[in-house]
């Protein structure tokens, strides 16, 4: 029972999982693509240290590749799934929401069956706050009808939720869905605020606000999100919906604030208008994990981000 699969192993939450799985003394089979979304050598480096275990084997394949899944579990024969493999990025999806649908919806679907066909004892998502889109309900609570889905992301990650439920009811596979909120800390993708912001405040470039400033998100830290999964992969739920977030949303002038203050160097502010897809407001309700899981988030935003801004000079 401690062969574990992770799909997007590579990637920010995926390889810090796999860390923290082979230091458990779980045995870990790693998938990953290494697209060119970002710069696959960041990837690999994210795998540095899980490479030098003998606990951690890894497969470069794609999860819309149904022949290549299966090649893996039966040579593999996994007994529990952490799906994190998917395409990202709210903006890209609006550029190209067929793609978002392939990997996202039909990459998943690909997953499910194979987790069926080789008994599979567990499935988890990894699912994101964008199915709330704008959702008036706040904070976001598991059981909103997510009727508010403003992106392509969005809606393909509740698509692909739609699917996990349906196979819990069709083949009883035991399934947990979780939905993280703008995870961050070291390792985070290249493409989200906290990198952005900091690398133009460090080399004297204006930063992008969209909007008047008032917009907010549910920033959690990295090691909180992995804590979450973990938890999760120690109960035995039928199927369960829970949401993984801070609690604490950050108004994006407040973000900037502590950024600046953080690193000691005032940032020039390019304002612009709000962008097509971005919700106005990230807000966890974290009742139903702290009572199914005993989960609750630990790190304060502030704290979090001088340690990601730290990693960040030094990968510099």
């Amino acid at each position: 029972m401690n062969k574990i699969l992770v799909t997007g192993c590579a990637g920010f939450i995926g390889s810090y999982l796999c860390d923290r799985l082979l230091k458990e003394r779980y045995k870990v089979v790693g998938i990953d693509n290494f697209n060119d979304y970002y710069d696959p050598k960041i990837k690999e480096k994210n795998l540095d240290w899980a490479l030098k275990s003998k606990s951690f084997k890894l497969y470069k394949a794609d999860i819309c590749d149904f022949k290549s899944l299966s090649t893996i579990f039966k040579k593999e024969k996994p007994k529990k799934i952490v799906h994190l493999a998917a395409r990202a990025g709210v903006r890209p999806s609006i550029a190209n929401p067929k793609l978002y649908t392939q990997v996202n919806v039909l990459g998943t679907v690909n997953l499910l069956k194979l987790a069926v066909n080789f008994n599979v004892k567990q499935f988890i998502l990894g699912s994101s706050s964008s199915v709330y889109g704008n959702s008036k309900n706040l904070p976001f609570q598991e059981n909103d009808r997510c009727e508010n889905i403003i992106s392509p992301y969005g809606a393909s990650k509740r698509a692909a939720e739609f699917f996990v439920e349906s196979f819990y009811k069709t083949y009883g596979l035991k399934s947990t869905i979780l939905r993280f909120f703008t995870v961050y800390g070291p390792r985070s993708r290249p493409d989200m605020a906290p990198a952005l912001f900091t690398k133009a405040i460090l080399s004297g470039k204006s930063i992008n606000q969209f909007g008047d400033g008032t917009s907010s998100r549910d920033y959690t830290y990295i090691d909180d999100i992995v804590n979450g999964i973990t938890r999760t992969l120690e109960k035995d739920f039928n199927f369960e919906i829970i949401n993984l977030g801070n609690n604490h949303p950050i108004k994006l002038t407040e973000f900037i604030i502590i950024l600046e203050k953080i690193i000691g160097k005032k940032a020039r502010v390019k304002k612009l208008q709000m962008q097509t897809g971005d919700v106005e407001t990230t807000w966890a309700n974290v009742v139903k994990a702290k009572k199914l899981l005993g989960w609750m988030p630990k790190t304060k935003f502030s704290a979090g981000l001088a340690r990601y801004i730290e990693w960040l000079k030094n990968q510099r």
